[in-house]
């Protein structure tokens, strides 16, 4: 193949691809810790690698998703939010690439990770917290990490995503309740009655309340795409481990079957009972 006469081939004064990804520092990152040096290792180590880069887009996804809503601006947080769908996809397949790791294959470098586990993902925990899931709780878990700590013990004050949409809906004059309005946002939410009773208004008349109605919609695809992650995250650990426990002291398949059972918005779900009878 010809190299066509324009591309550029001089990078001693020009930035280069791999300068603005820093690809030095991104490719040398990968540090098995088998002894001897597991061969499949490697796509452990890069599996949850690159989970936690996505999971960096998403979370600033939804802090900008949630700052629109402040806004006002319904438009820019539902492109936001649709992103993050997207990203969803994507760490929901990238599941099938890890479950080709076999029982015998995992077994060789397991009991190098020690107490190292994905319980510990903190940007998994800022966005279950900025959803809705907080737990103060969980804060212990990150007390030897300073930045993580206080990363989330902010969002664990801030407003949730759902919060700043009920703000937003309140200033544009429906009645949301005072329980919504003024709960203590360092609570997980659950299922509010009143508000419950406003959501079912809304999906009964969807007309008149269209863009509200399919933000919700969003809302409700944002949280089955969780779901369906968690679920394949469930299913790869089953697989690769079967009922044995996780690393770090987790139960392991019990742990995310239990988690499948959350939900970040259940007015969203529980209008579906009570809606179109």
């Amino acid at each position: 193949m010809t190299i066509e006469r324009n591309i550029v081939t001089d990078f001693s004064s020009r930035m280069s691809y791999g300068a603005y990804l820093d690809l030095d520092t991104l490719l040398s990152a990968q540090h098995p810790v088998s002894r001897p040096e597991q061969h499949d290792e490697l796509l452990f180590i890069i599996q949850h690698q690159t989970t936690e880069l996505w999971l960096k887009v998403v979370l600033h996804e939804l802090r900008a998703a949630r700052a629109a809503f402040d806004a006002d601006d319904i438009g820019v947080a539902l492109k936001c939010i649709a992103r993050v769908k997207h990203i969803q996809k994507t760490l929901t397949e990238q599941w099938s690439v890890l479950a080709t790791l076999t029982p015998t294959e995992y077994a060789q470098f397991r009991d190098f990770l020690g107490n190292s586990s994905g319980f510990q993902s903190y940007q998994y925990r800022a966005i279950e917290f900025i959803l809705g899931n907080k737990n103060a709780a969980v804060l212990r878990v990150f007390e030897s990490d300073p930045v993580a700590y206080e990363e989330l013990a902010t969002l664990l004050r801030e407003p949730t995503l759902y919060d700043a949409i009920w703000r937003h809906l309140a200033r544009t004059g429906l009645a949301v309740p005072r329980s919504a309005l003024e709960r203590d946002a360092t609570e997980a939410h659950e299922l509010d009655p009143e508000l419950l009773a406003l959501v079912q208004s809304i999906y009964e008349a969807p007309e008149e309340h269209w863009s509200i109605y399919e933000t919700f919609e969003e809302l409700v695809d944002l949280e089955e795409n969780f779901q369906l992650w968690r679920f394949r995250h469930l299913r790869t650990v089953l697989r690769v481990i079967g009922r044995r426990s996780g690393t770090g002291g987790s139960s392991g398949a019990g742990f995310l079957q239990r988690a499948l059972e959350h939900t970040y918005f259940p007015e969203l779900f529980a209008v579906r009972t009570w809606t179109g009878h």
